[in-house]
């Protein structure tokens, strides 16, 4: 891997050679990365690419012509668009400005992103032109991308250096436990999570990361910034696309991606169906969203697919632990260690495998929240609580059981969602499930599965089959067939919106 030489050659000096004698002082990323390497691809789409310094080129013509539309350094805006080729150029312009960007999720609804809007009190939203019909809000100045890119251009100061501690995205947070918090992410932030990233995976001159994440969700804009500090070609995707990605894997035009598991089963069909394995300069599949399926594991690893399982949120701007594809198999459910400036802790645990919630310490953690819940501070004693529950092993080994919120407990017994749905999901007929609690009169609640099945499939096989292997408490006192489960932007599934799916008793 020659992670130390990649990292001296490529990284330490877009720190060093910059600073200009201030240490307190980040380069701007593309800046430094176009000084460092101009004519390294930097982005691909379909049969287009773009080096560093065409990248910064065009990104540079958009900063002056949102300076033409009162746009510069210290204002603060809302961003709606695809994931695109046009909507990072517009990213990085507003990098190279000193704009504060407030990533909106086009999966909204217009009264969803009204209310961020207005909580984030931006100046301006900029939107493409496809999404106008979401933007309602009338409290601030409305400019899409059309108009953006026919206008002249004005001159402006592209901002070299940026302090660490300043804020440069806002991610309003997925909402998968309640109302959404706009999430302040540092220059610090993000330059310490894609440095302990790469102090992990490594890094090769080769190397090119599929993104098909949304890019107003940290596991997309992530991939953004480690291309710049590292250096690294991005192949973008706009949609995903289970037969052309799993192309790339074998045909080796990609080394490195990021997925969700209802994503990487996609893509294991697909190469299953063509009798394909992954080819040899795949290095890495990063997994995030929830925990993966024992049997995603094992079909990847006869695929020849590394899976890295990792754990992180907005509030930490991506990863903060990645469990090794060595240890895949060996630690089958677990998220890893924790990457090397972070920290971990089970709150309130005493011994190892004692359940928890857990608490993340590190740079890499955000200094806290804008609108409503500014004043709400995010630590306790310089500890962030996730709302997670888990536990560390004999080794260190991170396990994420389930959502705090998501605890069922039927009799005084705890029950993890997540502990039903991995079972389910190892049935060959179903190709996802959901599971969340049902109120009952007589245990308090009991859980309920919501499946997706690839064939027909009677309930009572289901029910046996958990029979097999969960005690009977856990065993669900319902099944319910659907479509498709409900998920967020970056596919998590939503247990909460499953209850409202529950029959009326």
């Amino acid at each position: 891997m020659r992670v130390l030489h990649s990292l001296l050659k490529l990284i330490l000096p877009s720190t060093i050679l910059s600073m200009k004698g201030d240490l307190t002082m980040i380069p701007n990323w593309l800046m430094q990365r176009v000084y460092l390497t101009p004519n390294k691809i930097a982005l691909s789409y379909e049969k287009e690419s773009w080096t560093f310094k065409q990248l910064h080129q065009v990104s540079t013509r958009y900063a002056r012509q949102l300076k033409t539309n009162q746009l510069q350094s210290g204002d603060r805006i809302a961003l709606l668009g695809a994931s695109n080729v046009e909507m990072i150029f517009i990213i990085h312009a507003c990098l190279l400005a000193g704009i504060e960007i407030v990533m909106l999720n086009n999966r909204l609804t217009d009264l969803e992103i009204a209310w961020q809007i207005e909580d984030a009190e931006v100046k301006a939203v900029l939107f493409a032109d496809e999404f106008e019909a979401k933007v309602k809000s009338n409290k601030m100045d409305k400019i899409s991308f059309s108009t953006v890119t026919q206008s002249v251009e004005s001159p402006f100061e592209i901002e070299e250096n940026w302090s660490p501690d300043r804020t440069i995205t806002i991610m309003y947070t997925s909402g998968t436990t309640g109302f959404p918090k706009g999430v302040r992410q540092t220059v610090n932030n993000h330059t310490s999570s894609a440095l302990s990233s790469v102090l992990n995976l490594g890094l090769e001159e080769n190397d090119v990361w599929l993104c098909t994440m949304p890019l107003f969700h940290i596991s997309g804009f992530s991939i953004l910034v480690r291309s710049v500090l590292y250096g690294m070609e991005v192949r973008l995707y706009e949609k995903f696309d289970a037969k052309k990605i799993a192309r790339e894997i074998y045909e080796g035009t990609i080394t490195r991606m990021s997925v969700v598991s209802v994503m990487l089963n996609q893509i294991l069909l697909e190469l299953e169906r063509q009798e394909k394995k992954a080819h040899a300069s795949f290095k890495t599949m990063l997994a995030g969203g929830g925990s993966i399926p024992i049997d995603y594991l094992k079909r990847a690893n006869a695929c020849r697919i590394p899976i890295l399982q990792t754990y992180g949120m907005t509030e930490t701007s991506s990863q903060t632990a990645t469990l090794s594809a060595n240890d895949a198999l060996r630690k089958i459910g677990s998220a890893g260690k924790p990457l090397f400036f972070n920290q971990i802790k089970i709150n309130g645990a005493t011994r190892a495998n004692e359940h928890g919630e857990v608490f993340i310490r590190g740079p890499h953690v955000t200094p806290g929240y804008i609108g409503r819940f500014q004043e709400n501070s995010p630590l306790i004693d310089g500890w962030l609580p996730t709302g997670d529950i888990g536990y560390l092993d004999e080794e260190g080994y991170l396990y994420i059981v389930d959502r705090r919120s998501d605890l069922i407990i039927s009799g005084g017994e705890n029950i993890y969602p997540a502990e039903i749905e991995n079972v389910l999901a190892a049935h060959p007929k179903v190709r996802e499930v959901g599971v969340c609690g049902k109120e009952h009169p007589k245990w308090g609640q009991t859980p309920v599965a919501f499946v997706v099945v690839y064939e027909k499939i009677e309930a009572e096989e289901l029910m046996k089959y958990c029979e097999e292997q969960l005690a009977k408490y856990k065993v669900p006192s319902e099944i319910i067939f659907i479509e498709s489960l409900p998920r967020n932007a970056s596919n998590k599934l939503l247990r909460r919106e499953l209850k409202q799916w529950l029959p009326q008793q």
